[in-house]
């Protein structure tokens, strides 16, 4: 989470995410606590195990801003869909970034080119 950034649209870039979503794996108190001491606000379900255990005032949940992470983990997995990516043959960077530049144009396209009459 250190080495996040995230660039508006204008001026330097932000160094922290308002929110953080991730699955039930990641809950856990110690991530939690992360989070909260740099103002980072977790999108997480709690595991069914810790919803017994828990004590005091429940977990905020925000379910709309959960569901929004269903397109990023769609995108992820039409990216893996090009081999070269999901198992990282390249051994640069710049290749890898120049391979995962394609396959994004490749997709646009493709949804760009399926629209049209």
């Amino acid at each position: 989470m250190n080495r996040v950034h995230l660039h508006g649209p204008q001026g330097r870039a932000l160094c922290r995410p308002q929110r953080l979503a991730a699955d039930k794996a990641y809950s856990m108190p110690r991530i939690r606590r992360w989070l909260r001491a740099h103002g980072i606000q977790a999108v997480i379900p709690q595991r069914s195990d810790q919803l017994r255990q828990h004590r005091g005032r429940p977990l905020h949940f925000d379910a709309k801003a959960y569901r929004r992470r269903n397109q990023i983990e769609r995108c992820i997995g039409r990216l893996k869909d090009f081999r070269r990516l999901s198992t990282r043959y390249d051994k640069y960077a710049d290749s890898f970034q120049a391979m995962f530049d394609l396959a994004r144009t490749r997709q646009y396209l493709k949804l760009i080119l399926s629209n049209t009459p």
